[in-house]
């Protein structure tokens, strides 16, 4: 038994700091790319895709994301190039090593303003949000793990990791129990033992394998592979990054 609990660690997928922030990389010239198609050069992407984000929510919200969207609306094309020239040089920046600092730091801050002006905190207000369609956001993730693979004095993914990981996954569960929302009591229970599980380190390898499986389940039935060939799509929806959470938590035991 001492000999299989000693070697269980060691057989998951591990990834370091330098992994993730690679990995965060591609997923930035990912949303870069999607961000260059020719829809976003026009006014729709203001119209259709942010000022929509933010009705039905309170103004603390809405008012500022429909400011927004009014403002990029009047000139989508000169807006909208910088948009896709600053997530294309994220993502560079990522994948470079002595830049990775400066990236991860930038990324942070311009993750948390999609998250809020271009998202409207995905909903997360409107009493209608849900993990399975991509709630808290892609972006609010992605600042979580820039977060986590901020260069430190080793290698290894941070400790808070698994309490970041049970924040959103039982935050999840507290969002699919909100009666408006219709979230089935096997979902609830679900997202809340996948949170809860991430916390004790007997259960968190089963936490993290079955919360990437539940994340690319997300991804294929709710969230329709992120509507990427929309032409519309900005980011390819939180179960991607959702997939790479978990795979940050399975690492996490290695060390």
């Amino acid at each position: 038994m001492s000999a299989a609990i000693a070697i269980r660690p060691a057989v998951l997928p591990a990834i370091t700091r330098r992994q993730l922030q690679i990995s965060l990389g591609v997923l930035w010239l990912l949303d870069g790319l999607l961000q260059a198609q020719p829809f976003m050069f026009t006014k729709g992407f203001a119209t259709q895709v942010m000022d929509p984000a933010g009705q039905g929510q309170p103004g603390f919200v809405s008012v500022p994301v429909h400011w927004v969207s009014t403002v990029i609306a009047a000139h989508p094309a000169a807006w909208n190039a910088p948009f896709a020239g600053i997530q294309l040089l994220l993502g560079i920046g990522l994948l470079v090593p002595r830049t990775a600092r400066v990236a991860l730091g930038a990324s942070i801050v311009w993750a948390l303003g999609v998250w809020y002006l271009g998202e409207g905190l995905s909903g997360l207000a409107s009493g209608h949000a849900g993990l399975s369609t991509g709630a808290p956001g892609s972006a609010f993730l992605m600042a979580i793990l820039a977060a986590a693979a901020w260069p430190g004095t080793d290698e290894r993914v941070p400790p808070w990791l698994p309490l970041a990981w049970a924040a959103v996954w039982v935050g999840g569960a507290v969002l699919e129990a909100v009666p408006a929302n219709g979230g089935s009591d096997l979902l609830v229970i679900v997202e809340y033992l996948l949170g809860v599980g991430a916390l004790f380190r007997s259960t968190r390898a089963l936490a993290a394998a079955t919360g990437l499986a539940v994340a690319v389940g997300f991804w294929v039935s709710s969230q329709d592979f992120g509507q990427l060939s929309s032409g519309q799509a900005t980011d390819p929806n939180t179960g991607p990054v959702l997939a790479l959470f978990a795979v940050a938590l399975m690492g996490s035991l290695r060390w």
